[in-house]
C-alpha cells in the first residue's frame, strides 16, 4: 500500500467576500480548515469535493475552478502518510442551511467528531486562522489574489 493520502477542499467565498472555514475536532485534536476531506478509492477529484459538501455542509457546490495543489512534502498529523491536497474554488447552488458561529470551536452538543461553520473576511484571513500548513499556504495565495483584485 502507497502512504499517500489525497484530499480535496472547497474554498468557499460568499457575496460578502468572506471564506467558510470549518473547525473541527477529532479523536480530541481541533483544528480549523476550509471544507472538504479525503478522496475515496474510485472517486474523481470533483466527485469527491461535492461528496464532501453534501456530508459537512448538507450543500451542493459547483465547482468554478482548480486554485492551488500542494507543491510541497506535508506529512499527516494522523497517521503515518504523505497528505496531497487538492482546492478548487466553489459556489454554492443553493443557500446554505449551516448555523454559523462567530466564535472559533464552538460546538454545539457532544460527540467523538464535532464541526462548526464560520466565515472570515477574505481582507481579514491570515495563516494562522487555519491550522495546517497547507491551508496556510492557500491562505497566503487567497491574500495575494484578493490584494490583486482589490487594485484592479
Amino acid at each position: 500500500m502507497y502512504p499517500f493520502n489525497v484530499r480535496v477542499y472547497g474554498l468557499l467565498i460568499n457575496e460578502h467576500n468572506q471564506i467558510l472555514i470549518s473547525d473541527e475536532e477529532e479523536m480530541g485534536f481541533q483544528f480549523s480548515k476550509f471544507p472538504g476531506g479525503g478522496l475515496e478509492f474510485g472517486e474523481g477529484l470533483i466527485e469527491g469535493l461535492k461528496r464532501e459538501f453534501i456530508e459537512e455542509c448538507n450543500a451542493e457546490v459547483e465547482i468554478i475552478e482548480h486554485f492551488y495543489t500542494t507543491d510541497f512534502f506535508i506529512q499527516s498529523v494522523f497517521n503515518e502518510s504523505q497528505i496531497i491536497s487538492v482546492y478548487y474554488l466553489v459556489k454554492n447552488s443553493a443557500i446554505l442551511n449551516l448555523d454559523f458561529k462567530d466564535k472559533i470551536f464552538d460546538f454545539d452538543g457532544i460527540s467523538e467528531n464535532l464541526q462548526s461553520f464560520r466565515w472570515k473576511n477574505l481582507a481579514d484571513i491570515e495563516p494562522a486562522d487555519v491550522t495546517f500548513p497547507t491551508d496556510q499556504k492557500v491562505v497566503e495565495l487567497l491574500k495575494i489574489k484578493w490584494d490583486k483584485e482589490q487594485t484592479l
